[in-house]
């Protein structure tokens, strides 16, 4: 089987992830734990996902020119993504902020930094978008910059896979673009007003809803509805979570699998990110997605 080729279009941040045992209420200061700094974004998480997960993987974006935008680079690097066409511009890198409490709950507070100047994509940036198999992308990056990513990935015949997160509405012209729509329940409210994936079929011909330890509901416009259950996990940290899932399922898309069973393999790999700390240093390998994926399932009928 020849690798699948997957493009991420999307954010790149710097994490600074404190644990702590509870988390902070409004004017509250609690005492922390472990603190570490991860490459994160959701672009970056999403694209470090896909290549863990088997693709070949090329990351569209923007860092800055400061000592965070370094270490990005070296450590998207590091984990096997093609970082030809990811851009610096002079100034501040994306940064989020995160607190994860004891149960693996956690809040974020993302500042966009050179996520924001990421615009007008050039042609070497449309070129690889129509050479891959699977275009991902998500919202924290200008939703223009999203919508043309997107319209030409659907021009070159390029599948469009969109997280839609963060929460919120989104024009017409970038839905009529997408060909699967990730979302939580909180971002299908944002876009159809509703928590079920169904009103969304007005806008897009397929959905995946997350409902993180419960699994995946899929639906799409042939009349499928399927519920998918979610693998046990002792959960440490779910911060990236929906990126592993995210990542995984654009693969195992790619890869020509029957959608059900891509779902259910990306929940596998949201199980297995969640069993650790951190964000990009948490997304699991397939050979880590594969086992869970075959413990979950139960023993082989045919073996």
């Amino acid at each position: 089987m020849n690798r699948a080729k997957v493009v991420v279009v999307g954010s790149a941040n710097m994490d600074l992830v404190a644990k702590a045992a509870v988390l902070p209420r409004a004017g509250e200061t609690v005492l922390g734990g472990e603190f570490v700094t991860v490459a994160g974004g959701k672009g970056a998480n999403q694209a470090i996902a896909a290549v863990r997960a088997g693709a070949a993987t090329g990351f569209l974006g923007a860092i800055g020119s400061d000592a965070f935008g370094v270490t990005l680079k070296a450590r998207i690097d590091a984990a096997g993504v093609d970082t030809g066409l990811l851009r610096v511009v002079y100034g501040a890198s994306g940064v989020a902020l995160i607190t994860v409490d004891a149960a693996g709950e956690n809040t974020i507070v993302v500042t966009p930094g050179a996520n924001g100047a990421f615009t007008e994509l050039t042609g070497p940036e449309l070129a690889a978008i129509a050479a891959a198999d699977v275009l991902v992308a998500q919202l924290e990056i200008p939703v223009e910059t999203v919508t043309a990513a997107a319209r030409a990935a659907r021009d070159a015949g390029t599948r469009v896979v969109l997280n839609a997160a963060p929460a919120r509405s989104l024009p017409a012209e970038l839905l009529d673009a997408v060909d699967l729509l990730v979302v939580n329940q909180t971002e299908a409210v944002a876009i159809s007003g509703e928590s079920r994936p169904e009103p969304l079929l007005d806008a897009v011909p397929r959905v995946v809803l997350t409902l993180g330890a419960e699994g995946a509901w899929y639906v799409d416009r042939s009349g499928a509805s399927v519920r998918v259950p979610g693998v046990r996990v002792d959960t440490v940290d779910s911060t990236a979570a929906g990126d592993a899932f995210t990542g995984a399922l654009a693969v195992a898309w790619a890869e020509g699998r029957e959608i059900v069973e891509a779902v259910a393999w990306a929940c596998a790999a949201g199980a297995a990110c969640a069993r650790k700390l951190g964000a990009s240093t948490a997304l699991p390998t397939r050979a880590e997605i594969d086992e869970l994926w075959s413990v979950s399932r139960g023993p082989d009928p045919a073996a």
